[in-house]
């Protein structure tokens, strides 16, 4: 084969590689105007040394939640998993990613529903923010 034909196949293959998708890694973000269905319920199994649980989740795929059943995750010694959920964001519903921090309290869901949002403020569900109820821990109380 000729020096330019050799020139001119390696850079017909380059531009063809170039021109091709690479397989979608980049985090893309879900911010939907609807709630996501309430959770299931799973019953979770017993302990596995050196794993963490993911609970069950609603993924969004193709303009529709789909349940993603829970799995156990492998730990990351001094790190802390923050499990995939939705949190919502000034009125809407934000799809987050469970991943690994060093941070415990990176994530919060006080009222353990499975979304971290501003009703974790409220430990007892009473509607009264914590820092303003003199009884945080008793819903009967303000």
């Amino acid at each position: 084969m000729s020096k330019n034909k050799l020139l001119f196949a390696a850079l017909a293959f380059t531009s063809v590689l170039g021109a091709t998708p690479l397989a979608a890694n980049a985090a893309v973000d879900i911010y939907l105007d609807v709630a996501p269905p309430a959770a299931r319920y799973e019953v979770v199994p017993e302990a596995r040394h050196g794993y963490v649980w993911q609970p069950g989740y609603y993924d969004y795929r193709n303009r529709h939640h789909v349940w993603v059943k829970g799995y156990w995750v492998k730990e990351r010694q001094g790190q802390y998993w923050h499990p995939t959920r939705w949190e919502q964001d000034n009125g809407r519903w934000h799809f987050v990613k469970g991943s690994w921090q060093h941070d415990r309290y990176a994530y919060r869901d006080s009222d353990h529903d499975g979304v971290a949002n501003k009703y974790d403020h409220d430990r007892d569900g009473d509607g009264v923010r914590n820092s303003q109820d003199r009884a945080p821990d008793n819903p009967y109380r303000h």
